[in-house]
């Protein structure tokens, strides 16, 4: 959990026995009556709860915070069972001159999953020294993947934290290098075209 995360909290009572196991469709989903809520990390870490006021959540995981949810609800709930769910989890993607930003839809989101939701590493990217960024951004951690390499892929299991940024170096000279290898392909289509040119004006002069 990270400020200005939105996060959802579902409380029940008697350790969630109001939650009923529903199939449909071959799908199970739960059912079930409680108290919903919605509350903001504030830059600090701090959530306004009712009837506890500000709770620091910031760095918990989810499962953390439940517990000290259903412990501080537990004077006022017999047996709560809460159920956390952060909103607003996102990943930024920074490749040259494109950007894009990849919704973390559940908690174990890695890398490579980002990458694959974001079209991949660029043509023109170094697969070799992908940067994730994460935390303050004033004393961040900066790790570095090398996905060029079958050692190097297995890190690209790296787990994702809301707010991450992934940054992709461009490789230097990378136009020039496609350029010098098509140019032989262009010198044969500019030979045809002057050829049929030349054709063309030999004909018009023959008639």
């Amino acid at each position: 959990i990270a400020p200005d995360d939105r996060v959802s909290v579902k409380i029940y009572t008697n350790d969630g026995s109001g939650l009923i196991n529903v199939g449909i469709g071959g799908a199970s989903i739960l059912v079930g009556t409680g108290t919903i809520l919605t509350i903001k990390i504030e830059s600090d870490g701090f959530a306004k709860v009712p009837l506890f006021g500000r709770i620091y959540l910031a760095g918990l995981t989810i499962r953390q915070a439940e517990m000290l949810i259903e412990d501080k609800f537990s004077e006022f709930y017999n047996n709560p069972f809460v159920l956390l769910e952060v909103n607003n989890r996102r990943v930024m993607i920074f490749a040259g001159s494109s950007t894009s930003v990849v919704a973390l839809n559940n908690d174990n989101t890695t890398l490579f999953e980002v990458l694959a939701l974001s079209g991949g590493v660029p043509m023109d990217g170094k697969a070799d020294k992908i940067k994730i960024i994460r935390g303050d951004l004033k004393n961040p951690q900066v790790y570095i993947v090398d996905l060029s390499t079958l050692s190097g892929m297995r890190n690209a299991n790296l787990v994702m934290q809301a707010n991450d940024i992934i940054y992709i170096e461009t490789r230097k000279g990378y136009i020039r290098k496609v350029l010098a290898e098509l140019s032989p392909y262009f010198a044969a289509l500019t030979t045809v075209i002057s050829s049929v040119a030349i054709i063309t004006q030999l004909r018009q002069i023959g008639k």
